[in-house]
């Protein structure tokens, strides 16, 4: 409560989970004011140093935080110093191949990020005559994305899917097609997902060379498999393509709330900085769901299906932020978990409003078998128009849609009376639509070691002429198994002859 030279003191009066009452005797915090709680002059076997984030004023000179990390030993009249501003996190070069939490430390046991810039959390989104215009196609490597949902550069895509339906394998393989193929850079904000998950990823962007490690530590694990730490090159990591900000399912609902505004704030510096950058995100659903949390906690009124009042509020100042300048470009995409596949529930609904392109996963099409699960009737995208892709490309992706939603209006027919009640023309449709649907299916480089299949990157010309065979009636005479998990048509038809020899 003491006022120690510049450095506003005050002390904890009392501690609700992650939840943190600080009382300050002659001066308040500010809204969204970083306080740093210690246990100096305690005496504990774990020291405490944690950062939280002002939410609340309570009157009397009293304050509500929420904590970023664990309160576990945490006593009431343990000193809180005021840190002068929000919390604020390492930017620019030295980010780079390195791993951070939400408040800039470092999680990758690779010492500080030794940033001479810090950067606050909490921005102003660019003003309207600062954003850019221009409307151009961002290439992904993947058939179905490209054909019937392209991606907008500097666009908000979002992935959306229920659980277990493949958010994370696709924003993965995203990444190696993108990341791996471009000059700009990658931020990755890992937001409330599975701890595994963030360590296979880093070790997926080690080995494919996304993030450098050093020829040593390179070498070192091609013959022993370890991933020893005290291997890597400190000069080889700053050629890193990629910075990952890391606030997983075992931190606390304010960590996870703020994590995505730290990456946010690092990919920010890299376009201003006139870089073309890609935003990933996984999951953004974790970010609602941890706003959740804190409303509860903080006792706000809550609102339908129990979320917060300010669920759109929270969405758009995070969402409004992510956007091209002039000077640079952000292109976010981001998982959005549907909880019980329940599109209408007010988390994904609220995410839809801000998305250039939707790419929904659905679980009927894992049923089929069929890797990456899109439905192309579900997703869509603002820039399949043909005077952006083209009238080719356009033409192919409606014809596409259409023969996709006859067969699912036929689908009650075939059921009840038979496939050979139909007449040619429908017969035809079908056949045409089950190599279409098994032609969106495609070997993915992050999945080589589950299918045994080498990953495919197939360009845009190439993914058009090939749906563009199969909709002229050049593969009528071909199996439909030949269309599953191949790249291009041609390998398509090498499986058919293939087939046909060992027949």
């Amino acid at each position: 409560m003491a006022n120690n030279g510049d450095v506003k003191v005050g002390k904890v009066v009392q501690i609700i989970g992650p939840v943190v009452d600080v009382e300050f005797q002659d001066y308040l915090p500010p809204i969204y004011q970083a306080l740093r709680i210690t246990s100096k002059g305690f005496d504990l076997e774990t020291p405490i140093d944690v950062v939280a984030e002002v939410q609340q004023h309570l009157g009397e000179g009293r304050v509500r935080a929420i904590s970023m990390l664990p309160t576990d030993g945490m006593v009431r009249g343990m000193n809180v110093e005021d840190l002068g501003g929000p919390i604020s996190v390492p930017v620019g070069g030295a980010t780079l191949g390195r791993v951070m939490n939400v408040i800039g430390d470092p999680v990758d046991e690779l010492g500080e990020v030794s940033s001479e810039v810090r950067s606050s959390i909490h921005r102003h989104a660019p003003s309207f005559d600062e954003q850019a215009t221009e409307l151009e196609m961002f290439e992904t490597g993947i058939k179905v994305i490209d054909l019937v949902q392209p991606f907008l550069r500097g666009g908000k895509i979002g992935l959306f899917g229920g659980a277990g339906v493949g958010k994370t394998v696709l924003i993965m393989e995203l990444i190696n097609n993108v990341a791996k193929g471009r000059d700009g850079f990658s931020v990755f904000a890992g937001v409330g997902e599975r701890t595994r998950e963030g360590n296979d990823l880093l070790r997926e962007m080690v080995e494919s060379g996304v993030i450098k490690y050093g020829e040593g530590f390179n070498h070192h694990m091609e013959e022993t498999g370890e991933f020893d730490l005290s291997k890597v090159d400190m000069e080889s990591i700053k050629d890193s393509k990629v910075s990952l900000v890391y606030g997983q399912m075992t931190e606390p609902p304010g960590a996870r709330l703020r994590v995505a505004l730290s990456g946010l704030t690092v990919a920010e510096h890299f376009r201003d900085q006139g870089n073309d950058v890609l935003f990933f995100v996984d999951n953004i659903f974790r970010f609602t769901q941890a706003g959740s949390e804190v409303s509860a906690l903080l006792g706000r009124m809550p609102s339908a299906v129990g979320y917060q009042p300010n669920l759109a509020t929270e969405m758009g100042e995070m969402q409004e932020r992510i956007t091209s300048t002039k000077t640079g470009a952000i292109t976010s995409i981001q998982a959005v978990y549907v909880p019980a596949d329940d599109y209408t529930d007010p988390a994904p609904a609220t995410t839809f409003a801000h998305l250039d392109a939707v790419t929904a996963l659905s679980r009927q099409i894992v049923e089929l078998g069929i890797y990456p699960a899109v439905d192309p009737l579900a997703s869509n995208s603002r820039i399949l128009d043909p005077q952006i892709v083209g009238d080719e490309h356009y033409n192919t992706a409606q014809e596409v849609k259409r023969i996709l939603q006859r067969y699912k209006d036929l689908q009650d027919i075939i059921a009840i009376l038979g496939l050979d009640e139909l007449s040619e023309e429908d017969k035809q449709t079908v056949a045409r639509a089950r190599k279409i649907q098994r032609f969106f299916s495609q070997p993915f480089t992050v999945g080589e070691q589950f299918t045994g299949l080498k990953g495919e990157y197939v360009k845009v010309e190439d993914t058009i002429k090939g749906f563009r065979e199969i909709l002229d009636g050049k593969c009528d005479d071909m199996p439909e198994q030949a269309f599953y998990m191949v790249g291009t048509i041609e390998q398509a038809r090498d499986k058919a002859k293939k087939m046909a020899a060992g027949a």
